[in-house]
């Protein structure tokens, strides 16, 4: 029990953080339009939503801990390096729109604390590319787990002072705002970065472990009985990680629901003194600054978490190492700084819900690719997805494909 403890926390981090970077400021803002739109309505499908993560997510850690490579790297070395490119590319492009998101919720969540806009996104531009320019990935891995005890306490706190109340948790209606709803929280569970950032993340953590270790032969790899075992209590270790956070994560979202539950759903959630006082209204004087909190941790989390996945899967589908993306990270971030600033914020609200629909589309190419991997045994050997496992995956990609098609018709 205790060496299982040990290797859970010595191989914890990657799984967790991408789980909490799921839960951004753009799954935030959808979370709290669905409670205030169906009150507990979708909790159902928020609970069931664990499922598809999980199976997604595990792929992606279990192809990192299989090659200790990154999943840009993978397609480019297997296929070739205009697919690597083809399926990064996308992500890319569509990234930049999510980081203009997580900085409006950054000043979203500081105005409720009299931070003018003005002041909060230069700085919070220079502390993200501070911590994603740092050279040691473990640096920035311990600097973002404290930032995720925030966002879960700043959620958590919000819900406690509004009170749990007695709404019906199933609620299903086939009108197309509600089956948009329903996209926008399929959209809202598996985002294409984390495909790229949890296997990149894993194959770094790993191959770090494994070389440190104190175990010679395991470090230099003569003993490759020893290397196997190893690699089993890798991917043991962030299976569990990947479900404790795909868990997490989706109550995160619960907890928003039900948190904005009873808001007023005309409300402009990108007007500062419209939301305090939406939510002082049901939930007390105190509700806006714990919401606050959490919105902070929340976006500044997954813009350091987006930011790495983003461009660590591009730089590898290019072939560069991940040591010269500095530039790329000042790139994407320095214009979505300056469309935050000068673009009205209600007009990204519903940038927001649309983006999160289009994630769905964007998945499909690395989704298609992950799976076809994660089953070749040439690349994974004893690691390859089995026949079951196999049918769980396609059948959750098959899932939330759907619904993005039903949020476009």
């Amino acid at each position: 029990m205790r060496r299982n403890l040990r290797n859970y926390i010595k191989f914890f981090g990657p799984a967790w953080l991408v789980m909490m970077a799921d839960m951004d400021a753009s799954s935030t803002i959808g979370a709290a339009e669905t409670g205030a739109i169906f009150k507990y309505g979708l909790i159902w499908l928020l609970i069931l939503l664990i499922i598809p993560l999980y199976l997604i997510q595990e792929t992606s850690g279990r192809i990192g801990v299989a090659t200790e490579r990154g999943l840009g790297e993978v397609i480019r070395d297997n296929y070739s390096h205009r697919i690597a490119i083809i399926t990064t590319l996308p992500m890319v492009v569509t990234d930049v729109v999510t980081y203009i998101i997580e900085y409006l919720g950054i000043a979203i969540g500081l105005s409720f604390f009299g931070v003018p806009i003005i002041f909060s996104l230069p700085i919070f531009y220079i502390i993200h590319l501070t911590v994603v320019i740092r050279r040691k990935y473990g640096v920035t891995e311990s600097i973002l787990v404290l930032v995720s005890a925030s966002l879960i306490v700043g959620f958590l706190a919000t819900l406690i002072v509004r009170g749990v109340k007695p709404y019906n948790p199933l609620y299903f209606v086939p009108s197309p705002g509600f089956l948009f709803i329903l996209a926008v929280n399929v959209g809202a569970v598996i985002m294409p970065f984390m495909l790229f950032f949890q296997a990149s993340a894993t194959a770094e953590k790993v191959s770090h472990i494994r070389k440190q270790s104190a175990d010679k032969e395991i470090s230099g790899d003569p003993d490759r009985g020893k290397l196997s075992q190893f690699k089993k209590v890798a991917i043991k270790s962030m299976r569990m990680e990947t479900l404790f956070g795909a868990v997490v994560s989706e109550l995160l979202m619960v907890i928003v629901e039900m948190a904005m539950s009873g808001i007023n759903p005309d409300l402009n959630f990108a007007s500062i003194p419209e939301l305090a006082k939406g939510l002082s209204a049901i939930a007390g004087i105190y509700s806006p600054y714990l919401f606050g909190i959490g919105l902070i941790g929340a976006a500044f989390l997954a813009l350091v978490v987006i930011s790495l996945g983003s461009a660590w899967g591009f730089m590898e589908a290019l072939g560069i190492k991940r040591e010269k993306a500095p530039p790329l990270y000042v790139l994407e971030s320095l214009p979505a700084v300056i469309i935050a600033l000068i673009i009205p914020a209600a007009s990204l609200i519903t940038t927001v819900l649309d983006l999160l629909v289009v994630f769905v589309f964007v998945l499909i190419g690395p989704g298609l690719l992950m799976g076809l991997i994660a089953r070749n045994k040439s690349i994974m050997r004893s690691y390859s997805t089995s026949k079951r496992g196999e049918i769980a995956y396609w059948s959750s990609m098959v899932f939330v494909i759907i619904f993005g098609i039903l949020a476009l018709a």
